[in-house]
């Protein structure tokens, strides 16, 4: 590969001889972007593949250079997607998401940006997107058995218990759980109380949505407030331990499956559907579009044992 003269702001690439191995992906979209116009793809395209890269950089830091990804974390990154935003992929965005991923690494191969392509190796998959698995009513009750011990123990805490309802009631997704604060919690009298929902961006502030809290959940919240007094934010913890608490949960309830958040908010949309709860009332509840809802609708359904189920 031929010596290249560094930019004068190697952090703000101008032109493809400008980007390297040490350029962070952010860095390249604008060069990228230019890129897919002269090749004459719409902007319907630009803009769906810069959403994509957009993600791949949520998930693995936008300052990472693009010399640093590998096969095996694009692999990670499509898991994640699939299995741990908590957002419904479907097949057709997956399936544009690797062809963002070949179109794009493609490009900084092909322009000596990087010695070799990492998706190049990755393969298109064909057919319906495996059904995610959910607890049944018999599970849920297990766990929350086990929970409820922890409220009673030598020292008692309430967390596990409210972290588990708080998802499998309301269904919301681990970075909507992250920004939570106690103030999001509105009570309306005695045993009724409403959580908002907030948008990270301002923006968005159109978007909040309300979303029940039953009696159940807010006598062992008030137990967890006692215990842990969150001042900032509602969990004292990062997500990552959330995760360790479900898992727990689950050890200690004899549990063979391993709750997560995307679990527990698919349980929550298929207890719902069965409790005969409007289906607009669920998709707002999850925060989902009309457009994203079709496909979700037809899972929830499958995974309430309507319709038929073609997939081994």
């Amino acid at each position: 590969m031929a010596q290249r003269q560094l930019p004068l702001f190697p952090n703000m690439p101008a032109k493809p001889e400008d980007i390297s191995v040490h350029t962070s992906l952010k860095h390249t979209l604008a060069v990228f972007q230019t890129h897919l116009l002269n090749e004459g793809k719409t902007q319907h395209t630009l803009k769906a593949f810069t959403s994509d890269l957009h993600l791949l950089a949520e998930f693995s830091g936008d300052e990472r250079a693009i010399g640093e990804y590998s096969t095996e974390m694009l692999e990670q990154f499509l898991n994640w997607l699939e299995h741990g935003r908590g957002v419904p992929c479907s097949r057709k965005s997956y399936a544009r998401r690797v062809t963002t991923l070949k179109v794009y690494f493609k490009w900084l191969f092909t322009i000596n940006a990087i010695p070799h392509d990492p998706a190049l190796p990755i393969l298109q998959r064909s057919g319906q997107a495996p059904l995610s698995e959910i607890l049944g009513d018999e599970e849920l009750s297990a766990l929350l058995a086990y929970t409820y011990t922890l409220r009673l123990g030598e020292k008692p805490d309430a967390r596990p218990e409210m972290l588990l309802r708080l998802i499998s009631e309301t269904g919301i997704k681990k970075a909507e759980a992250e920004r939570l604060v106690p103030s999001d919690m509105v009570r309306l009298g005695k045993d009724t109380a409403v959580m908002v929902i907030k948008h990270a961006s301002a923006k968005d502030i159109y978007k909040e949505r309300r979303i029940d809290l039953s009696a159940k959940f807010l006598d062992v919240y008030d137990e967890y407030l006692q215990q842990y007094r969150p001042q900032t934010s509602l969990f004292t913890c990062t997500p990552r331990n959330l995760e360790y608490i479900l898992a727990d949960i689950a050890v200690g309830a004899g549990l063979d499956k391993k709750p997560s958040f995307e679990m527990l908010r698919w349980t929550c949309a298929v207890r719902d559907y069965l409790n005969g709860v409007d289906p607009d009332a669920i998709r707002e509840k999850l925060g989902l579009s009309k457009i994203s809802w079709v496909e979700t609708f037809a899972k929830i359904k499958r995974l309430a044992g309507e319709g038929e189920d073609d997939e081994t």
